[in-house]
């Protein structure tokens, strides 16, 4: 027999009362009197179902917690994970001590370093911490040169790295997307689903029927966490890539022209895409879902990046670069001097540096609308010998051109092989890189706001130092005390030594310093740089170099011991 309702039961002893006044018959006697004598079945079942239900109340209310309550769990889980990192650090030293002072010690070194991760975790996400790193960039050896990691048919456009600086992505103009290792260089290629398995994930159906959907890529970014992948190209979608399977997971649409630039917030599943159409819009790839709509430029956004916090840095065609404060929805407006820029990166929450079209390199800062320092033809040649700068505006500039008779003479080089295609930053430090379409990639020191930005170190110094190697060899030999089977030997190894560094540096010239450097991205450890090149630029086909080879190069970075600075 089904249990009886829970309204009858309650409010049945009253209308049963009534009835049992007039008649002395058990069956008609109060709820409450049956079940002190034995009562049925039914209400056994019904009585432990209420209890049942008391107890899943009770459950829901304890697991009801305040913000606070939270806040306090989720740092006391956060603090396990820090001292579950120091312990490992402490086991990697091999320290062992006996006895409790041993341990004691052991313990008080452990808590040290926990109290030294957390305040270094507040610094960074503050901001406030950076790590010396460009006076610490060694000199590049004559082997450490640009090596071809990653092949690709057609042009790359972007490329990016796991946290843990071990996996990386790179994009290409043929709709390729390879992840690979960073010491291996074995790679693995996503494979694009059938046009139904699309549709099913959201995706909209082209504007014309009768064409194929394009899948040149043009962005990529990669999740914190290093699961999801998001593309977006000239299809106007955002692609979701799950990385563990390399299986397409999700469709963003609503972008009405191509999406030229993606990043993804540290630390959180926000993702940022921008577009031709002149709009940012704002995902959750956690949820799979779209939250907002940013509007400003007036014209193609290029470029777009992220840190911790909700402000957004992007360039547009309309000589402007906005800084996006997400939460107050609001905006700074900072206008280039005299060209588009073309590329933006962060280097704080409070700096940030750009690339234009005419060859100049910009550092910003929130407290000017204006550059605080501007670097004009920042890859010429002769950037490295002279760099003079100059005030005009109140802004700091500095000239990469030819000096002549102390007069500033301007560069002969062609604009267009001095475009800046792109910038990077390696995070946390003052440590930036500008790649050109000459296919030239020049590490930059980023120094205090009064000192500006300085070169440190391009490709043209291998080429230096072997002039210097071949002036030592050739004066050696000539040296009058020499014997002749000496001089002939000296004259042996030189030739070959100039015949296999000549090879080296021609190999070096035309397969990876030639072309577009369309994309550029620092291991996190600084301990080397990433770059995507090509025949053809990123956004366009208005130039091209058939000698470039395409595809992924990376270079190494020789450091000094690590120090820390707090600003």
């Amino acid at each position: 027999m089904p249990p009886r309702s829970r309204k009858r039961v309650v409010g049945g002893p009253k209308a049963v009362k009534k009835k049992a006044r007039s008649s002395d018959n058990a069956f008609f006697e109060p709820e409450p009197k049956r079940s002190r004598r034995g009562g049925g079945l039914d209400d056994d079942i019904e009585s432990l179902e209420s209890d049942e239900e008391m107890s899943e109340q009770d459950s829901e209310d304890e697991e009801e917690e305040t913000a606070g309550e939270k806040r306090i769990r989720v740092a006391r889980e956060h603090l396990n994970k820090v001292r579950a990192i120091a312990m490992r650090v402490h086991e990697d030293e091999g320290e062992e001590e006996e006895g409790d002072e041993g341990r004691y010690e052991r313990e008080g070194k452990r808590d040290s370093l926990v109290a030294e991760l957390l305040q270094k975790e507040q610094l960074e996400g503050s901001g406030r911490l950076q790590r010396v790193i460009a006076t610490r960039v060694l000199r590049p050896e004559p082997d450490d040169k640009f090596r071809m990691l990653v092949k690709h048919h057609l042009s790359v456009t972007a490329v990016a790295l796991a946290e843990g600086d071990s996996k990386g992505f790179s994009a290409s103009k043929d709709g390729v997307i390879m992840h690979w290792d960073v010491e291996t260089g074995k790679s693995e290629k996503y494979l694009w689903p059938s046009e139904d398995v699309l549709l099913s994930h959201q995706a909209k159906p082209p504007q014309n029927s009768a064409k194929k959907r394009s899948k040149n890529v043009l962005a990529l970014a990669i999740s914190s966490d290093g699961r999801l992948l998001a593309s977006g190209g000239l299809d106007r979608h955002i692609h979701l890539w799950d990385t563990r399977t390399r299986g397409h997971v999700k469709a963003f649409h609503g972008h009405r022209g191509p999406v030229s630039c993606l990043t993804f917030r540290e630390g959180t599943p926000q993702l940022f895409s921008g577009s031709f159409d002149r709009t940012i819009k704002l995902w959750n790839a956690e949820d799979k879902t779209h939250m907002d709509n940013l509007f400003g430029h007036q014209s193609d956004i290029l470029a777009i990046d992220c840190l911790r916090r909700e402000r957004l840095l992007t360039v547009g065609r309309d000589r402007t670069m906005r800084l996006w404060k997400v939460p107050e929805e609001s905006q700074l407006v900072f206008r280039a001097p005299a060209s588009s820029l073309e590329c933006c990166c962060f280097i704080n929450d409070s700096e940030f540096l750009s690339g234009s079209d005419d060859g100049s390199i910009e550092l910003w800062s929130l407290k000017r609308k204006k550059p605080t320092h501007l670097i004009k033809n920042a890859h010429a040649p002769s950037l490295l010998n002279y760099s003079h700068s100059y005030e005009e505006n109140g802004t700091t500039t500095c000239n990469g051109g030819d000096i002549d008779n102390g007069c500033k003479k301007k560069e002969s080089h062609s604009s267009a092989h001095s475009w800046i295609s792109s910038v990077a930053v390696c995070r946390g430090s003052d440590l930036a890189a500008s790649g050109a379409a000459n296919g030239v990639v020049r590490l930059w020191s980023i120094q205090s706001e009064s000192s500006g930005i300085r070169p440190l170190y391009d490709s043209s110094l291998v080429f230096f130092k072997l002039m210097f190697s071949l002036k030592y060899l050739i004066t050696l030999s000539f040296h009058n005390e020499l014997s002749f089977f000496l001089q002939q030997f000296l004259f042996t190894a030189l030739f070959f030594y100039l015949l296999g560094s000549l090879s080296r540096l021609i190999h070096a010239n035309i397969d990876m310093q030639a072309g577009f450097v369309n994309s550029l991205v620092f291991a996190k450890s600084a301990r080397f740089l990433v770059a995507g090149v090509g025949q053809e630029p990123r956004l366009g086909r208005w130039g091209r170099v058939s000698s470039a080879r395409n595809g992924v190069a990376i270079h190494p970075i020789k450091l000094k011991d690590e120090h820390l600075s707090i600003a």
